[in-house]
């Protein structure tokens, strides 16, 4: 499983939730709102990027007249202020991991602030733009979480290579199956149609190589990352960050 990924797991069992900090549905209408402006249609059949964050905010038990507000502010149709688009902020963490921001406000200075105050309080160091961004890729990434079904993951692998994807992770019960962005979709809607049971597809910044750090400073990453995602105006955080399995069970327990 990819650091990013194995992260965020963490976050779920120590149930530090979006639900819990109330910014859930902040962040998937904000989703929503750009994928309609982006795509400068509010139907989702036309507008892929929107499709997958409907589909995002259904899985958030988000309502539907919140999910068609976001959609109508995103085409000009409300009286709301705008969101910007999305911001990438770029820095080194401890033991130099590279940290990509990402972040959608309406108040670029406030958000700014917010962000290197919270890289320099936590031993880390804002990054010039293009410093940290080379060493990601824009990537589609659909999880299927193969726990209490009867497939078998070698199986699975198989197929999800044959329906086009670039890359697969394992680990234990969850396959991350990565592809070409621009591959997404079509990927997406040939496991469908086999049936696989898919509980994620979205955008992701997958770093190009993961970097080893020793306890202490693993541990110093992952609470600067738990810091910087519950930021009001951060979306995600995407480190390079290799998260050996004690460490993170020392995390999870703290």
């Amino acid at each position: 499983m990819s650091g990013h990924s194995k992260w965020h797991s963490i976050r779920r069992s120590k149930g530090v939730t979006d639900q819990r900090r109330g910014q859930l549905f902040t962040r998937l209408a904000r989703d929503v709102t750009l994928a309609a402006r982006e795509g400068a249609s509010g139907d989702p059949d036309m507008n892929f990027r929107l499709r997958l964050a409907i589909d995002k905010a259904k899985q958030g038990n988000m309502p539907s007249d919140s999910i068609q507000r976001a959609i109508e502010r995103g085409l000009g149709k409300s009286g709301e202020g705008n969101l910007e688009e999305t911001i990438y902020y770029e820095g080194y963490g401890p033991g130099g991991v590279a940290l990509l921001i990402e972040a959608m406000t309406d108040n670029r200075n406030r958000t700014s602030s917010d962000v290197r105050s919270t890289l320099t309080k936590n031993g880390a160091n804002p990054g010039e733009p293009g410093s940290v961004a080379w060493m990601f890729e824009q990537k589609g990434l659909i999880t299927i979480e193969l726990a209490g079904t009867k497939l078998d993951p070698e199986e699975v692998q198989l197929q999800v290579i044959d329906a086009g994807a670039e890359d697969v992770e394992v680990s234990e019960s969850t396959l991350e199956v990565y592809t070409e962005w621009t591959d997404l979709n079509n990927v997406r809607q040939a496991l469908q149609e086999q049936k696989l049971p898919i509980t994620g597809a979205d955008r992701t910044m997958r770093p190009k190589t993961l970097v080893q750090l020793n306890e202490k400073d693993s541990l110093l990453v992952m609470r600067l990352l738990e810091k910087l995602e519950d930021l009001d105006d951060v979306q995600n955080v995407y480190s390079n960050l290799d998260i050996s399995d004690d460490v993170a069970a020392q995390f999870d327990d703290s």
